[in-house]
């Protein structure tokens, strides 16, 4: 894979592209933005910044989509952010046909690249996404559960004083207040979590996690951009090099954990064809309660899309 395009120049997607040109990946990163010369200010700064940092990968802004030709995969930032107060949901009507048309466009000039959703309300913006993408669900899929499980790790890190590195969580369901985090699926170096710390304290941190975002709102005014850019940027990376690994991402349903025909965030295997692998993992009484309660409202926004169309 040789070229990957990211559109939209704000916060979030600047981020991912500056986060993957460190990589060295690619040959070649697109940053599109409707505002052309913030899309090339941008990409000219991170171009500035490879003698520095060494890196070869080179970084091109613009405002035409004839310039995304041919790109393997398409990482989607497109959208207004949220504001103090603004619920997900809230965002979902001028999102929705940001989303739809960004991805119109995408498809006149690649012919089956792999499409990352990073737009809120996301799970709803992926769905926007696959319809008017007409692509396989293997192709078309959403960012979330790689940054709620960052945030809930490193919550998790400052409460036991350990690395974030040796901690491993999975999350599933909607992106926002219904995620279900999975405290028995949590470990710290291979032990459970809940053999390190007391459970008044891990519920605080998974209700901290599932309000993360508005928490970052509150404190700078918008929607958070670093962990988000890179949680975006890793997901490329799993791709091109084909890595195989092991992450929650948001994807069509189509029976796995008795859902149907909704989007959630799920764990999958991920590598050069996209996700390679849905993984169902056993869930309990309590945790399916939780997931289905998920899906129940991730449908209702989903309904919301319908209607507008």
């Amino acid at each position: 894979m040789s070229k990957v395009t990211v559109i939209g120049a704000g916060n979030v997607g600047a981020t991912c592209a500056n986060v993957l040109a460190h990589k060295d990946l690619v040959k070649e990163i697109v940053l599109l933005d409707l505002v052309g010369d913030l899309a090339r200010g941008k990409a000219l700064d991170t171009w500035q910044q490879a003698p520095i940092d060494y890196y070869s990968t080179q970084i091109t802004g613009t405002d035409n989509y004839a310039d995304t030709a041919n790109s393997d995969i398409v990482v989607i930032t497109a959208g207004i952010p949220r504001k103090p107060g603004m619920s997900r949901d809230d965002l979902i009507s001028t999102n929705a046909k940001i989303v739809s048309s960004v991805t119109k466009s995408i498809m006149q000039h690649s012919a089956n690249p792999i499409i990352i959703v990073v737009s809120n309300p996301l799970d709803v913006m992926t769905y926007a996404a696959h319809e008017a993408s007409g692509l396989d669900r293997s192709r078309v899929f959403g960012m979330a559960g790689i940054l709620d499980t960052a945030r809930y790790r490193a919550f998790l890190a400052t409460a036991l004083d350990v690395s974030p590195k040796d901690i491993q969580a999975l999350l599933l369901g909607g992106h926002g207040d219904t995620m279900v985090p999975l405290p028995r699926y949590t470990t710290v170096a291979g032990i459970p979590v809940t053999d390190m710390i007391d459970d008044a304290t891990l519920d605080a941190i998974v209700e901290r996690t599932k309000a993360g975002g508005g928490e970052l709102v509150k404190l700078m005014g918008t929607s958070a951009w670093y962990a988000p850019g890179a949680a975006a940027a890793q997901m490329v990376e799993a791709i091109v090099r084909d890595e195989k690994r092991i992450f929650p991402c948001c994807t069509l349903l189509q029976g796995e954990y008795g859902q149907d025909k909704v989007y959630l965030g799920v764990p999958v295997k991920l590598g050069k064809n996209g996700i390679e692998q849905l993984i169902q993992v056993k869930l309990n009484k309590e945790e399916q309660a939780l997931l289905d309660d998920s899906s129940m409202h991730v449908r209702a926004v989903m309904e919301v899309y319908d209607s507008m169309n």
